[in-house]
């Protein structure tokens, strides 16, 4: 199981990305202090970190020099409310392999953190599978009893929710958090659209409605 290291000092957002990372199947450790965050990430047990440039202490950009300074090739993936081109620049030419602005889907977040990942040997995770699906997790397509499926980046996200738990009932806010953001609009039907999209694709009896409590793939 992957560690991500998550160095972000505003509760909500760390909570939020925490939680949306070990549904996802990976072990987090959080930090909220930039001194601290260097510490962490120069130990060798993290995959990648996840690094706001607005920390106390130090703050990201002087954590990214200390940490390539040192050698550490660890990925890092800004993320930061601040949205200039020349933030962008410092960050990317200071050693950052990705860069997110705030507000931020988490669906993209961990799309990136994934891709970053993958360009690891140890990084072995590249499909899921159940009854007769199978989730590629690199081309991003699925193939339903052999036969390969399209389906939109936010498809995708919602289907491998169901994937990576299959036989669990799944809210609609769970849903909404995790593929939508923690910006979501609680009272929106958009998970039911999607559902149904995906039932479209995948077989209507794939994805069961438990009332009152979400959905499951069963």
């Amino acid at each position: 199981m992957s560690s991500i290291l998550i160095a972000e000092d505003e509760e909500r957002i760390a909570s939020f990305v925490e939680k949306g990372l070990r549904a996802a199947g990976f072990s987090t450790q959080r930090v909220a202090d930039g001194r601290e965050a260097l510490e962490r990430a120069l130990t060798g047990d993290h995959a990648l970190m996840v690094l706001d440039i607005g920390l106390p202490g130090m703050d990201g950009f002087t954590v990214l020099e200390q940490l390539r300074g040192q050698g550490s090739t660890l990925p890092v993936i800004i993320l930061t409310a601040r949205t200039s081109g020349a933030d962008t620049v410092a960050g990317l030419s200071g050693g950052a392999n990705d860069y997110m602005p705030k507000p931020f889907r988490f669906d993209e977040l961990l799309a990136r953190i994934r891709l970053r990942i993958a360009d690891s040997p140890a990084e072995t995770e590249s499909r899921l599978e159940h009854a007769g699906l199978v989730l590629d997790l690199h081309t991003r397509r699925v193939s339903v009893d052999g036969r390969e499926v399209d389906l939109s980046a936010r498809e995708f996200a919602l289907a491998e929710e169901f994937f990576r738990h299959p036989g669990q009932v799944l809210s609609r806010e769970q849903l909404l958090s995790r593929v939508w953001g923690y910006d979501f609009d609680p009272g929106s039907n958009v998970v039911d659209v999607y559902v149904r999209y995906l039932r479209g694709k995948l077989g209507h009896d794939r994805i069961t409605t438990v009332r009152g409590m979400g959905y499951r793939l069963g």
